[in-house]
């Protein structure tokens, strides 16, 4: 009985032991996720072997001291790598790290974009003296707590983003030294925590006006493409402006009723970050000091004066004889009057006044008219569009003008033969140029842009050329002669995606879904950039696979960008071709308003496409089946009938999880309540987890071409509708 207990007693020690007893990284002293996202960023980086103690695989970060890794808690807090020679890229994983605080990986060669999944509660990130190129990330816009952000001496292109609404402890920003383009986002605005800021040797253009409120004490823009005046505010600090187009002369003087300009500075409250945090972006009164009885005062003495002035205007009216006065009243009026209310509007918008303030249509008739608008009211001068609506937009100039002779000849007098396509503004053809290069003109019906609206096209063409992005068709030149309004792009050879999936030639093989899932990703970078790097936003309007260009490499890019914002009717042109055509959003149906939200529903749509090879609407389909998102949307999570889904070209060469996470991105996308949908930020993060996540290449054939080209004499799909 004893023996049995010693036995027995044995046995527990044993286990005890066994169980006890750990290696110190077995288990490890590092958070898992922590562990798993360094081991992808040691491997992203190329496995270096100056970051001792790092692993790829099964790593304990904290546990074993790696090289320049600070733990608290079982937590990565800070990665210090700075000036170690490293290259390669930064990996996609680092979202998990929600305890890191500081990463510094300047003065390395690290190439390749900034990864959209940066860890969201960093207090200082500094990437300078770097290869990164493509632009900053949104994802930047999710983190709060960010201090100091450095990014300079880089290649960062495209503009910025909108995204700064919530950086309010930013207190050093650095984006010097890049190729960022574009104008200074509104949301510059709520740095209100802001006191360095260096944006030189960049391509930034438009006014600096959003900064001037801002509690800074050091602001370097020199070497840019800044335009109008360095705000008064700006002028007593630490300030560097060289290598700008200023305008010459005083600043005018700002509207009636404008505060005083003021800066907010962190001087006022003993440095209190709480007094300064609200005073960057209100634009109100209560930042200038003036209250609402002083307001109200001004506004009274500015409408006493327009009073006056009306009374005199009136007055020196009513001399003219009564055959003039007749002559006047048989002039047209409304189109005058709407113009009036327009620019009135207009002006409303853009001004800084307060709401209330903008309630008062003071902004043009308080004001004494100009010497040239006291002239009778003839009719050439009545005739005439608003002077503040013309000079707006300034006339394009990056981008060529052609004349009707030179497009006429280079299209065969814009022949049949060369018709690539008639979409909802007008027909497309292919033109030759005498030096052999092809493009495609766009002709616009008259019933879109009607030919008295030059004016209007010229401040489209000038709207569109500011769009540059890889998967965007880049806008080449225009026409607008005789009352011709047509514009000239890029040529694409492989034509649209609609017609590689709907109207398969001998020249052609099916898409690979490597293919599919680059198309899907390049079209997705392009819409992000519309909604959330243009400011303002511009919706599409009109995603569809057709307006999917391919070029010879099946890169995706966009067509038609920034057009249908800029035609007066076209959400009634769209609204009727696109009726049933089972690209548009539910809301789109109800009321014919497009949004950024209906984009993403489009886009869904083509997603769809790519996966089914089906059409958005085929009604030689059985009944249940002639919607596609009805018919798919069901099937969408249930592994099973996914697989049956699948476009039968592909042969089944596919990766499943792969196709299962694009079957997720699609279910997002296509949901009919338009709030529930995402932006097009965090559809382009999930391609990208897809693309990095899978090994495609697993079950696939080909190359990422994935069909061969089309023939170049060929006119079949540049759908530029």
């Amino acid at each position: 009985m004893m023996r049995n207990w010693r036995k027995a007693l044995i046995l527990v020690l044993c286990a005890v032991c066994i169980l006890g007893f750990k290696p110190r990284f077995a288990n490890g002293e590092t958070d898992q996720g922590d562990a798993s996202a360094l081991g992808l960023m040691y491997s992203a980086l190329n496995s270096p072997q100056q970051l001792t103690g790092w692993t790829a695989n099964n790593g304990d970060p904290c546990g074993q001291s790696w090289k320049g890794v600070t733990c608290s808690n079982k937590r990565v807090t800070k990665i210090n790598l700075s000036n170690l020679g490293l290259s390669g890229t930064m990996g996609y994983s680092l979202l998990s790290m929600t305890s890191l605080t500081e990463l510094d990986l300047s003065h390395n060669s690290l190439a390749g974009d900034i990864p959209y999944n940066l860890p969201p509660n960093l207090q200082r990130l500094n990437l300078e003296y770097n290869q990164f190129t493509g632009g900053v990330p949104y994802s930047i816009s999710q983190m709060p707590s960010l201090q100091y952000l450095n990014l300079a001496h880089n290649q960062l292109q495209n503009a910025l983003s909108d995204m700064f609404a919530s950086l309010s402890s930013l207190s050093t920003m650095d984006l010097s030294f890049n190729s960022i383009s574009g104008s200074l986002p509104q949301s510059f605005q709520n740095l209100t925590g802001i006191s360095t800021m260096y944006l030189q040797n960049n391509q930034f253009s438009g006014t600096i006006d959003v900064l001037a409120n801002l509690p800074l004490d050091k602001l370097d823009v020199s070497n840019n493409r800044f335009t109008g005046w360095v705000p008064a505010q700006l002028k007593s600090i630490n300030l560097k402006t060289d290598g700008n187009s200023w305008s010459s002369g005083p600043a005018p003087p700002p509207p009636p009723g404008t505060p005083p300009a003021t800066r907010n500075t962190r001087k006022h409250n003993s440095g209190s970050n709480g007094s300064t945090s609200n005073s960057g972006s209100s634009g109100g009164s209560s930042s200038s000091g003036i209250g609402g009885g002083a307001i109200a005062g001004i506004v009274i003495s500015l409408l006493i004066v327009g009073a006056i002035v009306a009374f005199f205007l009136v007055k020196r009216r009513s001399r003219r004889s009564s055959s003039d006065i007749e002559k006047f009243d048989n002039q047209p009026l409304a189109p005058r009057a709407s113009n009036e209310v327009q620019e009135i509007k207009s002006m409303k918008s853009s001004s800084s006044f307060d709401s209330q303030a903008l309630d008062t249509p003071i902004s043009i008739s308080l004001r004494p008219p100009p010497i040239d608008r006291r002239k009778s009211f003839d009719e050439e001068e009545f005739n005439k569009k608003p002077i503040v609506v013309k000079k707006s937009v300034p006339p394009p100039t990056n981008v060529k003008s052609y004349s009707i002779a030179d497009l006429q000849m280079a299209t065969g007098s814009f022949s049949v033969e060369n018709l690539l396509g008639e979409g909802s503004f007008g027909r497309v053809y292919r033109a030759q140029f005498g030096d052999g290069k092809v493009l495609a003109v766009k002709k616009i019906d008259s019933s879109a842009l009607p030919s008295g609206m030059s004016d209007d096209f010229v401040e489209m063409v000038s709207n569109i050329s500011q769009l540059h992005h890889t998967n965007v068709t880049e806008l080449v030149g225009y026409c607008s002669e005789h009352g011709q309004h047509l514009l000239v792009y890029e040529f694409h050879k492989n034509g649209s995606l609609h017609d590689f999936l709907h109207i398969p030639d001998e020249y052609s093989k099916p898409l690979i879904w490597n293919s599919r899932v680059k198309i899907a990703l390049g079209t997705a970078r392009a819409l992000e950039y519309l909604h959330e790097v243009c400011s303002p936003s511009v919706v599409h309007k009109n995603i569809k696979s057709a307006n999917i260009l391919l070029d010879a490499e099946l890169n995706p890019h966009l067509s038609d960008s920034g057009l249908a914002t800029s035609i007066p009717n076209a959400d009634e042109v769209l609204n009727r071709d696109d009726a049933g055509s089972g690209y548009s959003a539910p809301e789109v149906t109800m009321s014919g308003q497009y949004s950024l939200k209906s984009d993403v529903y489009s886009f869904g749509v083509v997603m769809l496409e790519l996966l089914t090879g089906r059409k958005p609407f085929d009604s030689t389909r059985p009944r249940l089946e002639q919607s596609l998102v009805r018919w798919a949307t069901p099937q969408l999570h249930d592994i099973d009938a996914l697989s049956k889904m699948v476009d039968p070209a592909l042969e089944g060469l596919y990766p499943v999880k792969s196709l299962s996470r694009f079957a997720d991105v699609i279910a997002l996308c296509v949901q009919p309540e338009p709030e529930f949908r995402p932006p097009m930020s965090e559809v382009v993060e999930a391609l990208v987890r897809l693309v990095q996540r899978a090994n495609m290449s697993k079950r696939t054939t080909g190359t990422d071409q994935g069909a061969s080209p089309r023939a170049d004499n060929s006119h079949d799909g540049h759908d530029y509708m």
